[in-house]
């Protein structure tokens, strides 16, 4: 998801089209807070990991 949200922002911001932008900085944003929430330890959507 972080992979995905980087790409899009550099898409987005090459072409400068804002909803790629926009969604690429929301992509990131909840892949990083999916990320420190696993390897806190809790459970994310079931999973006890979450890369």
């Amino acid at each position: 998801m972080i992979a995905l949200g980087i790409i899009l922002l550099i898409i987005g911001f090459l072409t400068g089209v804002s909803i790629l932008w926009t969604i690429g900085i929301i992509l990131v944003v909840i892949g990083a807070v999916l990320w420190i929430l696993g390897s806190m330890g809790h459970a994310v959507a079931g999973r006890r990991h979450y890369w």
